[in-house]
């Protein structure tokens, strides 16, 4: 029995949930608006100001698709009303960040300096020279921009340069061992 499945997702104040034929979920609130399609086979109710999802059987693809689908429309209901966001730390001598209108200008110890550009449903923010805000309502986006612009520099193992998630551990290398060998 999928325990998170069961729970009741609640609706708050100012968000407006609807339910179409075969089950297009739209969410709407004071940041925006998201719209999802989900599994048919599962039923999802707006009563009451609870949306409930409910499987049909305990067939093993409903009962994997029952905690999945309240997570998901759960996601979709905390993203119209506080958003996401993930920050991102540059680290290394010369690495920074600095917003240039929508784009964010980043010098990554390469001969070039790359540019991260919001897009409509992404925001950047730079609040400090190295540190890096992507902000969105939609959680699978947010995390997918942020691995994006992770990819432009990852951190490396010996001095750990490059860009990180904020409570990431970069699980760090010895160097070289020093003298010695064969002789």
């Amino acid at each position: 029995m999928s325990r998170i499945g069961l729970k009741p997702i609640t609706v708050p104040a100012g968000v407006e949930v609807t339910v179409a034929d075969g089950n297009v979920v739209t969410v709407k609130g004071p940041k925006g608006s998201l719209t999802k399609t989900f599994n048919p086979t599962l039923s999802i109710a707006v009563e009451n100001g609870e949306i409930k999802v409910a499987r049909p059987d305990d067939e093993q693809l409903s009962k994997s698709l029952h905690g999945l689908t309240r997570t998901l429309v759960h996601n979709m209901v905390e993203g119209v009303v506080n958003g996401y966001q993930k920050l991102l730390i540059i680290e290394g001598t010369g690495y920074r960040a600095q917003k240039q209108g929508k784009d964010v200008i980043l010098n990554l110890g390469y001969s070039h300096q790359v540019t991260v550009s919001e897009t409509d449903s992404i925001k950047l923010d730079v609040p400090q020279p190295n540190q890096i805000l992507v902000k969105g309502i939609d959680k699978q986006e947010v995390g997918q921009f942020a691995c994006e612009v992770r990819a432009k520099r990852p951190p490396e193992p010996y001095k750990g340069k490059g860009i990180r998630y904020d409570g990431e551990v970069i699980v760090r290398k010895a160097g070289k061992a020093g003298k010695g060998g064969k002789k």
